[in-house]
């Protein structure tokens, strides 16, 4: 490698929204995330929807006789 042309790796912290504080390594300082492991509903198993316009009810209201409908059909 060709020294001096690499950034410093140091250690600092990474911030997430819901206020977990991470100490990690990185070539910046003080890095903010807004979802992180501890957060997101993948690892929590929590499911968090952001509804925008009433979209889910509609895509609900839309598709609530779907199931019944295809076994009908069978």
């Amino acid at each position: 490698m060709k020294k001096d042309i690499h950034p410093e790796y140091k250690k600092t912290t990474a911030s997430c929204a819901c206020g977990n504080v991470l100490e990690v390594g990185s070539t910046k300082e003080n890095i903010r995330v807004e979802i992180c492991a501890a957060c997101h509903p993948f690892f929590t198993g929590k499911q968090k929807l952001v509804d925008t316009a009433g979209r889910i009810d509609r895509f609900r209201k839309k598709y609530a006789g779907f199931d019944a409908v295809a076994a009908s059909k069978k």
